[in-house]
């Protein structure tokens, strides 16, 4: 992302002319979306800048980006600075947003991914090519000795920890009378207990910094209700059952505890046939769009911070309007 139109000639070869083309009609001397080879961008960027653009071919009237939304949740500061952050399911979508906004925030960052390992590199990548501290850690976080593996990685190399954020999860969708025990073990197994495993495991390094926080990822569909995701729904409810529980279990340790729910958010799930923005109003929530991963990453960076400390076990909606709590 640059702010001049001048690099638009120098893009990566994977998208095509008319991108280019509406990229500079729709948005000139505003935010030029340029996505250059050299810059080791993921694909998914690639496949997000055509669909944003392809959706009706008039930017303006398909997709209002708000003034500065590459700014939102990613401005330099220094409130987290000596603090060592594990995010799980880091490596793109919200995931990569809260990775690096808390990187921008001062954090050294422990990004985590098991199928994405690419992405993850990308992520340490452009966290690093900010100025920020990153690495990386492969692990399944539904693997109690692989979560441990990883927790003693993060103290080895960065010498604490302070912050956890359980995002990993897995997306799916079958009507409840074609879900399978095995398909149902495997998304309450990563969302909630890949979320028990990773905090019982970091509890230790957050009580010996005697100011740690955990921030739990929901899901719009548990307080909302979905057809065709009863798995998804239960594992998202328990995490912000979970949230409330264990809110209550370390405020003594001085440890807080928060849910953040985000609504209908802008993420490219990395398989073809994504489907497109709506091409009206309809579907979207009151404020007339859909969400940015930075403005979650946003709220997640703020809890996160020493303004937070007296806010625990709460479930912060980031929805547009799209959900009213």
């Amino acid at each position: 992302l640059v702010d001049s139109e001048a690099m638009v000639g120098r893009v990566a070869p994977e998208i095509p002319a008319r991108a280019r083309e509406l990229i500079t009609r729709h948005w000139p001397g505003a935010l030029t979306l340029v996505l250059r080879a050299s810059a080791g961008l993921p694909a998914e960027l690639l496949r997000m800048a055509w669909r944003i653009l392809s959706a009706d071919g008039k930017s303006g009237e398909n997709y209002n980006l708000p003034a500065h939304m590459n700014e939102v949740g990613m401005t330099a500061g220094t409130e987290l600075t000596g603090k060592v952050a594990l995010v799980t399911g880091g490596a793109r979508n919200i995931g990569r947003a809260i990775s690096r906004s808390l990187a921008a925030g001062g954090a050294t960052v422990m990004v985590n991914a098991n199928t994405s390992q690419g992405d993850a590199k990308n992520t340490v990548a452009m966290i690093k090519s900010n100025g920020g501290a990153a690495a990386f850690h492969f692990a399944d976080v539904t693997d109690p000795g692989a979560v441990a593996k990883m927790v003693d990685a993060t103290v080895k190399q960065f010498g604490r920890l302070d912050i956890l954020v359980n995002n990993a999860a897995v997306r799916s969708e079958t009507p409840f009378e074609d879900i399978k025990l095995e398909e149902w073990r495997r998304v309450i197994s990563t969302v909630l207990d890949g979320a028990f495993l990773c905090t019982q495991s970091c509890l230790p390094h957050l009580i010996r910094v005697r100011g740690g926080a955990i921030v739990n990822i929901g899901g719009l569909t548990a307080h909302k209700g979905a057809t065709g995701r009863a798995h998804v729904i239960a594992a998202k409810a328990g995490i912000a059952g979970m949230t409330r529980a264990l809110a209550l279990d370390l405020a003594p340790r001085r440890i807080t505890v928060n849910c953040v729910v985000p609504g209908t958010i802008e993420t490219v799930r990395g398989l073809p046939g994504a489907p497109l923005r709506p091409r009206d109003r309809r579907g979207l929530p009151p404020i007339g769009r859909r969400g940015e991963p930075e403005e979650v990453a946003a709220v997640v960076r703020m809890l996160c911070g020493p303004d937070a400390r007296y806010i625990t076990g709460q479930t912060i909606h980031v929805n547009g309007g799209g959900f009213r709590s």
